[in-house]
């Protein structure tokens, strides 16, 4: 059964025993300015459907949210973002509490249960409300260029071999037999480990028979254990570890240059992507199209696809979650070479470079091309700073929330950015009366 909605504490009701928040932290604070200006009653109102009317109180909607963006923001675990709530009075603050708080304002698994709640319609109102919030004069113009790129977003795995799936379908068969109490004639647990052993420096001409032979070996004893435990295994639990085993029978017959491969038996749907990268040749995980305006650097849709489908095809689906969620309908897209053959798309003219031999076109290109170059960085930002560049959230709803979250954390943190310049500014203007003073708003306020 769905829990009931919870509530948010009331943060103008003023207390005469204790302190309220308001009273203790620096209003200037852009984390605090952020708070105001982000309307939680929109997440309220197209989240309330997924809570019941009876039941056990859930937490606060706006709690939750809130904790998806400050553990996106910071590029944060769930564990950590928990922790660190209690110790920041701003991270309260934003999160709509009215007093500080001592106890942890939710166990960390409730936000593995929220983000799968919300799913991808849920995460894509976060994103809509981070460019809603963004000025008005930047807003206005965003749609008209956008760019568009695509990135790999890699999956929390162990760089994927033959040798080592194989040894894990083997652990996994003998965890089976342990849990379900059935006898297997071999555990192969000191043979495996020789076998592995026999993996080292496969590649050296003294060691490679060897090495071969051990994981042509590796393969016979995963196969004698899938065999043996459906022999074993009672008519029910079979029925149960079904999907399991024939994952595992396609992991030991799938051969080198197979499509659709499994490169992971805990995350299946894990493609490999190349991106002509000399330093990571190879990247495991999903495709990410990222749309972004051309002249304010703003995040307009971040859509995740299953398996590494061909550029080409990943822009209609990123066009219709632009429109969807700024209203409008976009002009122009400017990509690369890498999206050749499409020249329009349900209206929007695709540019991509092409030799001219007028000057003044050339002209014109080059400087277009020169400011779609910036999507690159911004791809950057989102690996590194804001959770991308390694997404530990489990299955394909986890790729989509994850991506999504990441650009919603990019807006937020450009508002904060902007709001930090207008204070600069405003401080500017004081500083040649009472520096002292610039200085310490300008610091407290960082």
């Amino acid at each position: 059964m769905q829990k009931l909605i919870g509530k948010n504490p009331d943060q103008d009701q003023f207390n005469m025993f204790k302190n309220t928040l308001k009273q203790i932290i620096n209003p200037r604070h852009t984390l605090v300015s952020l708070s105001d200006e982000i309307p939680w009653h929109t997440f309220e109102k197209e989240f309330a459907n997924l809570y019941s009317n009876t039941g056990t109180p859930a937490k606060p909607i706006r709690l939750m949210v809130s904790l998806l963006i400050l553990k996106q923001l910071k590029n944060l675990s769930d564990e950590t973002v928990v922790k660190d709530w209690v110790q920041n009075p701003y991270y309260q603050y934003f999160s709509g509490a009215s007093e500080f708080q001592w106890g942890l304002p939710c166990d960390p698994s409730d936000l593995v249960h929220f983000r799968k709640r919300l799913g991808q319609e849920g995460v894509e109102k976060i994103l809509e409300v981070s460019i809603r919030i963004q000025p008005g004069k930047d807003r206005r113009k965003a749609t008209d260029e956008i760019c568009i790129d695509t990135t790999a977003q890699e999956k929390n795995i162990t760089y994927p071999t033959d040798v080592k799936l194989r040894k894990k379908v083997i652990d996994q068969c003998t965890k089976i037999a342990q849990k379900e109490q059935i006898t297997l004639r071999q555990s192969y647990k000191r043979t495996a480990k020789k076998l592995m052993l026999a993996q080292r420096f496969a590649h050296h001409p003294k060691n490679y028979k060897k090495a071969r032979a051990a994981k042509r070996k590796l393969k016979t004893i995963a196969g004698r254990l899938i065999r043996e435990l459906r022999r074993k295994l009672p008519e029910e639990r079979l029925r149960h570890y079904q999907d399991k085993l024939l994952l595992f029978e396609r992991v030991i017959h799938q051969k080198k240059n197979d499509k659709d491969k499994i490169y992971s038996l805990h995350e299946p749907g894990v493609a490999c992507i190349a991106k002509g990268k000399v330093a990571k040749k190879f990247e495991f995980g999903s495709k990410v199209s990222v749309a972004m305006s051309k002249n304010r650097n703003i995040i307009l849709g971040i859509v995740n696809f299953k398996g590494n489908p061909h550029d080409s095809k990943t822009i209609e689906a990123t066009l219709q979650q632009v429109e969807r969620l700024t209203g409008k309908k976009i002009k122009k897209a400017i990509v690369d070479r890498g999206y050749r053959a499409k020249k329009q798309i349900r209206g929007t003219q695709i540019i991509s470079p092409t030799i001219t031999r007028d000057a003044a076109k050339r002209a014109a290109y080059r400087k277009r091309f020169r400011r779609r170059a910036a999507i690159e960085p911004v791809i950057g930002h989102l690996k590194n700073q804001y959770g991308m560049k390694r997404n530990f959230l489990k299955g394909d709803i986890g790729d989509i929330v994850n991506a999504t979250l990441s650009g919603a954390a990019f807006n937020f943190k450009r508002w904060l950015n902007l709001k930090l310049e207008e204070l600069r500014r405003l401080w500017t203007q004081v500083a040649n009366t009472k520096p002292h003073i610039v200085d310490y708003y300008f610091k407290t306020s960082c």
